[in-house]
């Protein structure tokens, strides 16, 4: 038995009631959980370096602009000494490129009230610019003046509201607390004698909605399989994930799966019935009793009887009622887990709410690989058209066009396009011919089968017969010779085409096979005359090329296309694994680098960087290995036996890794909070590949399609003035002073966590909440006086108390005649006896006279701040013999 359930069975007994139920302790399960409390405080001028600075960058200043606006504000009475340093700052600013711009820091200390009042200023002298423009400037004019107009209302907006907040850091806590009978399940009335068997059914039913609950994993491995599945802590889990996929933007936490909000309000201490207590309470509370009506849902017993008469049935179990005379009624119970249910806070952080762009940016990436690939995929399609076989050379090409497509497609033993034959020339006569006219004829044998007359010429001579005419024609063609010259001698002219008679075209185009030239000769005494034939592919032969070609062009394209679709089905199927075989706690860490990633992006602004120059140039030295090739790419840098960097490129790196360290430590990563918003919060262009983008992981999915998110940052304890320099000065100059109220509300919490959570995780719960088992209690009447040497306070008892630990000393609520909180907490330096403390020193008095003050030494767990039971079921079932009706629910 452990202290706990010792403390409370001996605590019974003292009061003389009977024992309680042991509670299970050691059974305890325990959900981390989180109330969100936004800060209205007072906006501070100060501070706001890079909203300022993209102000001004979006006014896209000109140096006349700067003093007109600078002698309207002059003019309206509202420029002072702060307005003559903000103009001399914006001079240097416009027309300006990006690089030689003021840094952000620069403007941290401008107030938001002098920068609106110039936007304002700025806006009335575009507009008095744009009403005396013309037509042609009139466009340019009014974008001018949306621009100023557009900023300074940003400006308005984002100065707004405070960034500033509180997270109450908390836990539900849930042990089992003994079983009791639940609700009637079935009733077996039997008469005296009578006998009747029973099956007894009982099974569990698991509902899947929107999306299955991960119940194994790396992060968070549940407990199925040792454990009921309807379990109140199981069910609570599930509850969640249910609720959150019913709201409009999902939670991504690390290590806070449970996170609730409650109502704006001002830094005040935070007792346990303070408004943000309330609220949580309330959240908690509502959401156990959901899942405990889950688990009810899910968890199904019937109980079904069979009356056996003549014959004997074996059943589950057999029934009978040995009265002769009276009847009984057997009543079934299911049992009930009973679970004593404690919401217990035990930090308290400052927090930075920022929105982002885009948190799953750079994992998209990937995705949009994944689209690419797969729109590569599809039916193979051929596009080269029959006519872009050909053999003349295009402009810009070097050879035909037909081997430049062969070589597109890889193309192999691309057949060459049919060649002209060599001309072929024919004797058509030699020798003598008759005096008389006569007719002869000269088949022209010889064509290639691929081949047909391009066109035929005749050069030669004839002499005519004495001093007759002297005739001669070609039948069918044009060439006639009516009458010889008066030499008697004709000599065709060189190169003499012959022409149709008919339509005056190449005489015998076309013809293929051995066609028949007929000559007519009269009065012709001697003659030598030849005819030559040129020739040219036909067009079968050209377009049987075209189709051999085309075949090897289409076969090769289809080849290399298959193999193409192979490798992307490859490529798909590899980057496929590499998106969805991944494990959870991988997902969730690369979930949270890029939040980490984007918050610091957003804040530092586009011109910082998260290695600067010289830190660059120091790692790629550091990456030379011995042969001179840079290992930069692959990360492998330190990593020799010496570094051949110099003291200066040293002093870089060295200074990166504060930065660093300091962004790290500075926010508890493992505890910030983001809200995920909507995809149409991303520019209109991604919508349709966000919104569709796919994962098994549901998380992953939400994460990849948000638009935006809300990020939380959660301070480290100790870290809050510093996060708030380095933050509000743009990341360039952690000396930066914000405002003071800042510094104050940033300090106040940090006391306010050390005075009521001390510890690792410490706690400071009301005196009604005290639990034994939880902390160590302690009573003092004294009246002791602030000192800085060690104080001795008189208490009813030190029973408990531990040498070394820290007690917090005196209420939340108590305050000085200055209102001041007086609560401390201080380390124990010795327990002299078993009614004196002894303290390091005592920052506050603490008059316990009147009304007694509280020591405490705080538990591990934290400020109990509620306590309820819920009920859920379980496979049990309870027996009664004729129960009392008016006892039964």
């Amino acid at each position: 038995m452990n202290r706990a359930a010792d403390s409370e069975l001996v605590e019974s007994l003292d009061h003389g009631t009977p024992a309680k139920p042991l509670v299970l302790t050691s059974a305890t399960r325990q959900i981390d959980k989180a109330t969100l409390v936004p800060l209205v405080v007072p906006v501070p001028q100060t501070g706001h370096a890079l909203v300022k600075s993209g102000f001004v960058g979006q006014l896209e200043l000109r140096p006349e602009e700067v003093d007109a606006a600078a002698a309207l504000l002059a003019e309206t009475g509202t420029r002072d000494e702060s307005s003559d340093a903000m103009a001399a700052l914006l001079r240097s600013c416009a027309g300006a490129e990006s690089a030689a711009r003021p840094w952000a820091v620069d403007f941290a200390a401008v107030p938001v009230a002098r920068l609106l009042d110039f936007g304002h200023a700025l806006t009335e002298v575009r507009r008095r610019r744009f009403e005396a423009a013309g037509p042609s400037e009139a466009e340019d004019e009014r974008r001018s003046v949306l621009a100023a107009s557009t900023a300074t209302q940003g400006l308005a907006l984002v100065t707004a509201e405070s960034p500033l907040g509180m997270l109450n850091l908390e836990r539900l806590e849930m042990a089992p607390a003994g079983l009791e009978r639940g609700e009637l399940i079935a009733t077996v009335p039997l008469a005296p004698m009578e006998e009747t068997a029973v099956v007894h059914k009982e099974w569990s039913v698991r509902t899947k909605e929107f999306t299955s609950t991960v119940t194994d994993s790396l992060e968070e491995f549940s407990e199925t399989g040792v454990t009921d599945n309807t379990e109140l802590a199981q069910s609570t889990n599930s509850q969640t994930q249910h609720s959150n996929q019913f709201n409009v933007t999902g939670t991504v936490s690390g290590g806070i799966p449970v996170i609730s909000g409650s109502a704006s309000s001002g830094f005040s201490a935070q007792g346990s019935e303070s408004q943000s207590a309330a609220d949580s309470r309330k959240h908690a509370k509502t959401l156990t009793e959901k899942a405990s009506t889950r688990s009810k849902q899910e968890h199904k017993v019937t109980i079904s009887t069979t009356t056996v008469t003549g014959s004997e049935v074996s059943t589950t179990r057999k029934l009978r009622n040995p009265s002769e005379s009276e009847p009984i009624r057997v009543d079934y119970f299911s049992m009930m887990r009973k679970w004593r249910v404690r919401l217990y806070r035990y930090g308290l952080r400052l927090t930075y709410d920022i929105v982002i762009p885009e948190p799953g940016a750079a994992l998209r990436a990937a995705h949009k690989e994944l689209e690419e690939l797969k729109s590569k995929l599809g039916p193979f399609e051929f596009t080269v058209p029959f006519s872009d076989i050909t053999e003349e050379v295009r402009r810009g090409e070097t050879q035909p066009h037909y081997r430049v497509l062969a070589d597109r497609y890889d193309a192999q033993n691309v057949p060459l396009p049919p060649k002209a034959h060599p001309p072929i020339s024919y004797r058509v006569y030699d020798g003598g011919t008759p005096k008389d006219r006569f007719v002869t004829q000269r088949s022209l044998d010889g064509i290639p089968a691929d081949n047909e007359i391009l066109d035929v010429t005749i050069d030669g001579r004839m002499e005519r017969y004495n001093d007759t005419i002297g005739r001669f024609s070609v039948i069918g063609s044009s060439l006639c010779i009516s009458q010889f010259p008066a030499n008697k001698e004709y000599v065709f002219p060189p190169g003499t085409v012959l022409r149709r008679n008919t339509d005056g075209g190449n005489f015998l185009a076309g013809a293929t096979g051995s066609p028949v030239v007929v000559f007519f000769w009269d009065e012709v005494a001697t003659q030598s005359v030849q005819l030559t034939v040129r020739f040219r592919p036909t067009d079968r032969a050209v377009d049987q090329w075209k189709s051999d070609v085309w075949t090897a062009l289409f076969n090769a394209a289809q080849t290399r296309y298959f193999a193409e679709q192979q490798d992307i089905a490859a490529r798909i199927q590899q980057l496929e694994q590499r998106l969805n075989g991944v494990d959870t706690l991988t997902l969730r860490r690369e979930e949270s680098d890029e939040i980490m990633k984007g918050v610091v992006r957003f804040i530092a602004g586009q011109a910082y960087q998260y290695m600067a120059d010289g830190t660059v140039t120091a790692f790629d030295k550091a990456s030379i290995d011995s042969g001179g090739v840079s290992q930069a790419a692959y990360g492998i840098g330190f990593v020799a036996n010496k570094l051949d960097i110099g003291d200066k490129d040293m002093a870089a790196v060295r200074q990166h890794e504060r930065v660093v360290r300091l962004i790290n430590q500075a926010i508890e990563w493992e505890n910030v909070v983001s809200f995920l918003y909507s995809y149409f919060w991303d520019t209109p262009k991604s919508w349709d590949f966000v919104r569709d983008l796919q994962h098994p992981d549901a998380t992953r999915q939400a994460f990849l399609r948000a638009g935006a998110a809300r990020v939380v940052l959660t301070v480290r304890k100790g870290f809050e003035d510093t996060w708030l320099r380095f933050a509000e000065s743009g990341f360039t100059n952690p000396e930066f002073e914000p405002d003071a109220r800042y510094l104050q509300i940033a300090q106040e919490i940090a006391a306010y966590d050390d005075r009521n959570y001390p510890g690792i995780p410490p706690a400071n719960p009301a005196r009604t909440a005290t639990r034994l088992q939880d902390a160590v209690y302690a009573a003092s009447t004294a009246v002791v006086r602030a000192s800085d040497n060690p104080v001795t306070i008189k208490v009813d008892s030190t029973v408990g108390f531990v040498v070394g630990e820290r007690v917090v000393i005196d209420s939340a609520d108590s305050r000085d005649a200055e209102g001041r909180v007086i609560q401390e907490t201080q380390p124990i330096t010795s327990i002299p006896d078993s009614t004196r403390l002894v303290v390091a020193r005592l920052g506050y008095d603490h008059d316990g006279s009147a009304t007694p003050f509280a020591v405490i030494q705080p538990g591990m767990k934290g400020a109990l701040i509620a306590e309820w039971n819920e009920y859920t079921p379980t496979s049990g079932t309870d027996i009664a013999i004729t129960s009392d009706l008016t006892e039964i629910a």
